[in-house]
């Protein structure tokens, strides 16, 4: 049973349910990133939160990295995606994929397969965490991620969009 404001726990040796007040403590990280689909080039960047600040520093990040490409990177409608306040860099261009359709963004499928590696740990801690992050990421070549992403439906497509 649950309730609202309190934990119930079961207490085996006695057979009864106590409630207790309980205070969850919840930390985040949050890992942005884009892939290049052809060749599973990536960039990955790690934020304390998902919210539009973090991500306009994610894209000027992107930017000093892809200084001399035109980039296109497909999103989410998530509101950090498009807050009114984002300064575009000159050479990104958004695309918003439709509401509730990941299985069109190739990036959707790099967190599948990330998530997989790091299911069945139980990190103590963030900092544990985040050194399991890093040696998946590390674990995830380039070839590997291109192999993930590189669906023939959107290699087709980019020739067709000028990418």
């Amino acid at each position: 049973m649950r309730v609202e404001g309190e934990q119930w726990t079961q207490d085996h040796r006695q057979g009864c349910e106590a409630p207790s007040k309980v205070q969850w403590q919840f930390k985040a990280t949050y890992l942005y990133g884009i892939v290049e689909p052809a060749t599973g080039d990536p960039c990955f960047y790690e934020f304390t939160h998902l919210n539009s600040e973090c991500f306009q520093v994610f894209l000027d990040w992107v930017s000093a990295q892809y200084q001399d490409c035109m980039l296109t990177i497909q999103l989410d409608q998530a509101g950090a995606h498009k807050a009114k306040r984002l300064k575009l860099p000159n050479h990104i261009i958004l695309l918003f994929q439709p509401a509730h359709a990941p299985e069109s963004n190739p990036i959707e499928r790099v967190w599948q397969h990330f998530k997989l590696g790091l299911r069945w740990q139980l990190p103590q801690d963030r900092d544990e965490l985040r050194l399991l992050m890093r040696a998946r990421l590390e674990a995830m070549t380039q070839a590997l991620i291109a192999s993930i992403v590189g669906w023939r439906s959107i290699l087709d497509a980019l020739p067709i969009a000028g990418l």
